[in-house]
């Protein structure tokens, strides 16, 4: 025992930073990225969009499936 340096009293800021550091360490979660949406090929979304009108007028001269024929000149617009 005599070769041990003697012990140094604790202070309260001692153990103050020790037990906050131990809380930390229990409490504190991982950050997890938030889950990735699976999208399923071929499901629609419901948008809301302006156009203009001589625009809409051009997509629905050709009747009933107007909105697929702007979503496919979006589709070839966006190289997709």
């Amino acid at each position: 025992m005599a070769d041990q340096p003697p012990r140094r009293p604790r202070t309260l800021g001692d153990a103050r930073s020790e037990a906050e550091a131990a809380f930390k360490k229990v409490t504190t979660k991982a950050a997890e990225a938030p889950p990735k949406q699976n999208v399923a090929p071929g499901i629609k979304e419901q948008v809301s969009l302006r156009i203009d009108q001589d625009v809409l007028e051009h997509f629905q001269a050709g009747g009933p499936g107007w909105q697929d024929r702007i979503n496919d000149a979006l589709r070839k617009a966006a190289g997709k």
